[in-house]
């Protein structure tokens, strides 16, 4: 008699669990995509974007409504596995050639600022008592690419939910906020349009916000801005591998006190860094070798946005809006002082080039 084979159920099982919830989040994401397109339908332009959207409606579903027990697993997969393969995904945006053609000053200058611009705004973020996690997700989001790099990071720190949709809604805030009053500082500073484009680059969040706050400028600040936001976006893959190398570092000492052991077996490489960090990088490096075809590359952005969106929908509907709101205050104070302080960087760096 033939023997059975017990895991093939139990894989099914696993995978038909996840069916509702992920249904749930789709039906969440649908929706914020719907409010999007209404928005470019009556504005011309999308002022809060689909992710955003996704998080804010998942949150005040969850707000008045908790899902039951067989949604959750479709949702933390959602929130987690999904998330994971648009990080991987995103390495495809950039490659080397992008990058080296700013040029070595603005190149090592752009790297400067988001190493600068981090340990600020951890700093500000500790300093008004955030805890650790939240302020490593602002800081990220601020120097990086804001929600993107939240989204990027939350998985490698084990950042809870509320933690996550807190970060990003405010920073998403805070956004659009640049989107609209950046021309207005560029104007009142009377700036050539490429330092502009340079300035929107270095601190505009979202690629689409960068390419929203210049194309109004011209179509050379609009080059400029993106070539440096690219760079930024970059930053994302050592940043997210730095975070896991010291995630590790510090389970390993806490292994050591906890059972006091005089030495702890080596760490696989799988366990130190993230499969997503690594396969980021192997994207980045087959785009940069010309591995993966051009016509391939907006279907990749469209999906690693689709999933993005989808993963937001899952962190809104794991939120308690209660929690986000109790630490609110503090969150805004952390992201609008960390802003300021990637814009003053920004300008002196600006100025610096604009020198030599």
């Amino acid at each position: 008699m033939a023997q059975s084979h017990p895991m093939i159920p139990v894989r099914l099982s696993s995978v038909l669990s996840v069916v509702p919830g992920v249904i749930a989040c789709a039906a969440v994401t649908g929706l914020a995509l719907a409010v999007q397109a209404l928005e470019v339908g009556l504005f011309g332009r999308a002022w809060i974007d689909g992710i955003v959207l996704a998080i804010l409606i998942g949150t005040a579903i969850r707000s008045v409504w908790t899902p039951p027990a067989i949604l959750r697993p479709g949702i933390v997969f959602s929130a987690r596995t999904l998330l994971e393969i648009a990080v991987v995904l995103l390495g495809a945006s950039v490659s080397a050639a992008t990058v080296m053609a700013i040029g070595p000053g603005l190149l090592a200058g752009t790297v400067l600022i988001v190493a600068v611009a981090l340990a600020v705004s951890y700093g500000i973020g500790r300093l008004l008592r955030l805890p650790r996690r939240m302020a490593v997700l602002i800081a990220c989001g601020n120097a990086i690419c804001g929600n993107s790099a939240i989204a990027a990071v939350a998985p490698v720190i084990d950042a809870d939910a509320e933690d996550v949709s807190a970060a990003i809604a405010f920073t998403a805030v805070l956004g659009v906020v640049v989107v609209l009053t950046l021309p207005l500082l560029g104007v009142l500073l009377r700036m050539p349009h490429v330092e502009y484009g340079v300035l929107a680059g270095l601190t505009v969040y979202a690629v689409p916000q960068v390419l929203a706050a210049t194309m109004p400028v011209g179509a050379i600040a609009t080059q400029s801005g993106t070539l440096i936001k690219l760079v930024r976006v970059l930053m994302l893959g050592p940043v997210c591998l730095g975070l896991a190398l010291v995630m590790a570092l510090r389970r390993r000492a806490d292994a050591v006190a906890v059972t006091d052991a005089p030495r702890i077996p080596g760490i696989p490489l799988g366990r130190l860094v993230p499969w997503f960090v690594i396969g980021f990088l192997l994207m980045m490096a087959a785009r940069s070798l010309g591995l993966i075809p051009v016509a391939a590359l907006p279907t990749m952005a469209a999906i690693a946005t689709a999933l993005t969106v989808i993963s937001m929908a899952a962190l809104g509907l794991s939120t308690d809006a209660r929690a986000v709101a109790r630490s609110g205050l503090r969150i805004a104070t952390v992201v609008t002082l960390s802003l300021i302080v990637l814009v003053g960087l920004a300008l002196g760096l600006i100025y610096l080039l604009a020198q030599l």
